[in-house]
């Protein structure tokens, strides 16, 4: 009987040895689990942020080139202007497509904006520079009207 009893014993101190192995085992997996998932997160968050960061600099990368281009085509214009009078309906022309393209690369640029960007904040900081460009460009747009009615006074 005393034989049995140790028997039984010793089993039940295997099986408790035995489930407090297991218990161990799975809080280990759980933790690493844990981890990764955390680390995982982590990975995602980085990558949005690097996303965002990466259109923003496109994005004031195709700002810059725009404002190149409409330089570019302003001292055509008023090279042409210089050569012949004739032209001037032209110009006007010219002026108004210029205006209609600025207007549609500047809705484009805003709707790029408002699908790229995710939080309000930076929607509302994009939303702010776009506007800063368009007045910039408004303003621009003004003086060389200015200029070349003065051109045209004075060539005439």
């Amino acid at each position: 009987m005393m034989m049995i009893m140790m028997m039984m014993m010793v089993m039940m101190m295997m099986m408790m040895m035995m489930m407090m192995m297991m218990m161990m085992m799975m809080m280990l997996m759980m933790m690493m689990m844990m981890m990764m998932m955390m680390m995982m997160m982590m990975m995602m968050m980085m990558m949005m942020m690097m996303m965002m960061m990466m259109m923003m600099m496109m994005i004031m990368m195709m700002m810059i080139i725009m404002t190149m281009m409409m330089m570019m085509m302003m001292m055509m214009m008023m090279m042409m202007m210089m050569m012949m009078m004739m032209m001037m309906m032209m110009m006007m022309v010219m002026m108004m497509m210029m205006m209609m393209m600025m207007m549609m690369m500047m809705m484009m640029m805003m709707m790029m904006m408002m699908m790229m960007t995710t939080t309000t904040t930076t929607v509302t900081v994009t939303m702010t520079m776009t506007m800063m460009m368009m007045m910039m460009m408004m303003m621009m747009m003004m003086m060389m009207m200015m200029m070349m009615m003065m051109m045209m006074t004075v060539n005439n």
